[in-house]
C-alpha cells in the first residue's frame, strides 16, 4: 500500500467488472477452479489443485467450518401480502432474528406463514418486534426448532448477484466439504474449492490444518454507502476460536512457518481473537472493519475469492496485500477472464511488507 496515502475513500476500491465474469454456477469440479498465484514477483495463472505445491511443510491452513443453513423463507402475512425472510441468527427459545421483505412491515403480535411449495407443508411464525440494537432485523418466534424448520421449508440463501433459483446443485456446492456447525447464511467461499483430493495432498505434504467457526451473515453483501470509510457501520458476526487452534498457530509461528487463512471470514475470526494483543481462544461477536493500515497479528497468507467492487472485503484484501498490488491483480484477473464472486475463482496472497506489524 502506498505509504503516502493518509486517508481512504470508497472510490479507492472501485473497478469496472464485465457482468459476464460474475460466476452463476460453480466449476464442474471444486478444485478445477483457477488460482491466481500472487506470491511471487509477477502473478501466475494456475489451477486450484496446485495449491499444495505452493505451501511448505509445517505451514498451517486454517478453515472456517461453519455450515450454511437454508435461511431463505417464502411466505405471506394474514392479509395475503407476500413476505420473504432471511434468517440471520438463531436464538434460544425457538426464536430467530431475520431480515423481512414485504410491502408493509408486519406488526408485533402478527403472524407470518411460511410455506415450502404447498399449503400442507407450512408453519406459522409470530412477529415479536424489531431485533434489538439492529433495527433492520425482525425478532420472530417459530413453533419448533428453527434449524429443523429451515431445513424442511427453507431455500439455499444464494447471493443477490446469482440470478437463478436455488437447486439441488446449490445445496451441494454452496457448502464446503468440511462444513460442521450450522449457522451461516452465506458460504465461506474460498473454502468451496477444496475437495478430498486437495485435502489429502495437503496432508501428504505435511501441511497442518486447524479450524475456526464464523457464521457468515447477510451483512457480507451489504454495500458501503458512505464515501468516508470512517462513517461506515460494520455488520456483526458470531465467531469462535478454539484453544487447539490457538496452540496450532503458536506452534506454527514458533517454527518459523506461515499461517494461511482460507477466506476472509477465517482471517476476520483470527484477527478479531488477537485484539487487542495476543491470540486468545473464545467465542463472541465481531464487527471488525479491516482497512489499509490495519495491523495484522496472526495471518501470513490468504486464500480468497475475488470480491465486489467498493466492498468491505476489497478493503480487507487491500489492507492485507497492499492496495496497489490488489488493484493490479484484479486488472490481470479481468483481462484473463477469471470468474468472480462466490462461485468464481481464487487467489493466493502474501501479507504485504508494508502491512506487517512493527
Amino acid at each position: 500500500m502506498p505509504s503516502s496515502k493518509s486517508s481512504w475513500t470508497l472510490g479507492d476500491f472501485d473497478f469496472e467488472l464485465p457482468p459476464e465474469l460474475i460466476a452463476q454456477h460453480p466449476a464442474p469440479e471444486r478444485s478445477a477452479s483457477r488460482l491466481l498465484d500472487a506470491t511471487g514477483a509477477s502473478p501466475v495463472d494456475r489451477v486450484f489443485r496446485e495449491l499444495p505445491g505452493l505451501l511448505n511443510p509445517g505451514d498451517l491452513l486454517v478453515f472456517n467450518d461453519t455450515r450454511v443453513i437454508k435461511a431463505r423463507l417464502l411466505g405471506a402475512k394474514a392479509s395475503g401480502g407476500a413476505v420473504e425472510a432471511l434468517v440471520e441468527r438463531v436464538l434460544p427459545g425457538n426464536e430467530v432474528l431475520a431480515h423481512l421483505r414485504a410491502s408493509k412491515s408486519p406488526k408485533p403480535g402478527s403472524a407470518v406463514r411460511f410455506a415450502s411449495g404447498d399449503a400442507a407443508s407450512s408453519f406459522e411464525a409470530e412477529v415479536l418486534g424489531r431485533g434489538g440494537a439492529d433495527s433492520s432485523l425482525f425478532h420472530l418466534r417459530f413453533p419448533g426448532e428453527p434449524l429443523a424448520l429451515l431445513e424442511r421449508h427453507g431455500h439455499v440463501p444464494l447471493p443477490p448477484y446469482i440470478t437463478h433459483a436455488d437447486s439441488a446443485e446449490d445445496e451441494r456446492r454452496y457448502q464446503t466439504v468440511f462444513a460442521k456447525h450450522p449457522g451461516a447464511v452465506a458460504a465461506p467461499t474460498a473454502a468451496l474449492h477444496f475437495d478430498e483430493a486437495v485435502l489429502a495432498a495437503l496432508r501428504e505434504r505435511g501441511i497442518a490444518s486447524a479450524s475456526v467457526t464464523l457464521h457468515v451473515g447477510a451483512g457480507t453483501f451489504q454495500p458501503v454507502r458512505t464515501e468516508n470509510l470512517a462513517e461506515h457501520r460494520m455488520h456483526s458476526e458470531w465467531f469462535e476460536v478454539a484453544q487447539a487452534t490457538v496452540d496450532a498457530v503458536e506452534r506454527t509461528h514458533a517454527a518459523g512457518r506461515r499461517v494461511v487463512a482460507v477466506g476472509t471470514t477465517t482471517l476476520r475470526a483470527l484477527e478479531s481473537a488477537a485484539l487487542p494483543g495476543a491470540l486468545k481462544a473464545g467465542a463472541r461477536d465481531t464487527d471488525i472493519f479491516i482497512t489499509p493500515g490495519f495491523e495484522f497479528r496472526v495471518v501470513d497468507r490468504l486464500v480468497t475469492n475475488f470480491h465486489l467492487p467498493r466492498s468491505t472485503l476489497m478493503m480487507l484484501v487491500s489492507a492485507f496485500a497492499g492496495h496497489d498490488k490488489v488493484m493490479a491483480l484484479y486488472r490481470h484477473a479481468i483481462q484473463e477472464r477469471y470468474r468472480f464472486f462466490s462461485y468464481g475463482d481464487a487467489m493466493l496472497l502474501d501479507r504485504g511488507a508494508a502491512c506487517a506489524p512493527p
